[in-house]
């Protein structure tokens, strides 16, 4: 019997705005017809949130299929959760999307000593992903587009409203989740526990110094074990995934600022320049140097890294 053939999915790495806990994708860009040439399914290291203004087609959301269209919606999707849009053939689909670092938005609630009511707001939030009528919700749909608009415009102090907004949105899912059960998306479509504990950690903290025991304590497992989950879900080490989002986040730091190559290694957590040197080539195909002068297909680099898993998991 021939071996199963391995589908590929995709890890879309985001990464924030300094200082601010939301990042939009917001334009005509985002107006195409969706799922052309791509037949995988993919998963953020944020929480997303997509608008549908118009257009029809189906929604992917671990394997089950969800129509959308005629009339406007939207969808909630945990971080690492498994999805894809695919338009109609031939139809356009016109969305915008928020990706939202959660915790981040939170962390007012835990300074105040409110942290047991914090976590157990985030895991209601993430605890399945859903695809809802604008007209069904108003009142949620009109805090995305709020949200989208303020993201848009840009005016003074947009931060902190936006900030605001988020708190009341999210907290509304989190109130909202408990009335979804049976009838959302159920929350199966995730990375195994440990590795998205193991992932939220290095997204954290890989500017500093990591190993695959600090990883395998946070995560209360033996390190064999993680690196076995590690090798079948993303099909690479704990410290080949760290030294990926050190990369990413170097990109940033090469595309927006004019820092010195050496510092930017420090600062993303490589402790000497060869060792980011090496990495860099092996991940990005050049050096630093010369993909800073020249960074061709820089979304995709950042954005995006395909890995691969067995069908069927």
């Amino acid at each position: 019997m021939s071996k199963s053939k391995k589908a590929k999915i995709e890890f879309r790495h985001y990464q924030m705005p300094p200082n601010c806990p939301v990042l939009a994708l917001l334009g005509e860009k985002w107006v195409q017809v969706y799922g052309r040439d791509i037949d995988y399914l993919h998963f953020h290291n944020y929480l997303e949130v997509g608008y549908c203004y118009s257009g029809t087609g189906t929604m992917t959301l671990n394997g089950q299929e969800c129509r959308f269209g005629e009339e406007e919606c939207f969808t909630v999707i945990p971080a690492n959760y498994l999805h894809t849009t695919n338009s109609d053939p031939g139809k356009s689909c016109k969305w915008e999307y928020l990706f939202i670092d959660v915790e981040g938005v939170f962390d007012e609630i835990s300074q105040s000593g409110r942290y047991d009511q914090r976590e157990r707001m985030v895991q209601e939030i993430n605890s399945r992903a859903v695809l809802r009528k604008a007209e069904d919700f108003p009142e949620m749909a009109g805090m995305i587009r709020k949200i989208l608009e303020i993201m848009r415009q840009k005016k003074v102090y947009y931060v902190e409203e936006a900030k605001g907004m988020l708190t009341a949105f999210l907290i509304n899912i989190a109130r909202e989740s408990r009335e979804w059960d049976g009838v959302g998306i159920e929350f199966q479509g995730r990375i195994a526990a440990p590795v998205c504990l193991a992932m939220d950690f290095i997204g954290l903290h890989y500017m500093e110094s990591l190993k695959t025991e600090d990883l395998a304590g946070v995560c209360h497992i033996s390190e064999a074990h993680l690196r076995r989950l590690f090798s079948f879900y993303l099909k690479m080490s704990p410290l080949e995934y760290i030294n990926l989002v050190r990369i990413q986040m170097a990109c940033g730091y090469l595309k927006t600022t004019d820092g010195q190559v050496a510092d930017i290694a420090y600062k993303c957590g490589f402790p000497t320049l060869s060792t980011f040197n090496r990495n860099f080539k092996k991940i990005q195909g050049s050096s630093p140097n010369k993909w800073r002068k020249n960074p061709q297909n820089y979304e995709q680099q950042l954005l995006q890294f395909r890995i691969q898993f067995e069908k069927g998991w």
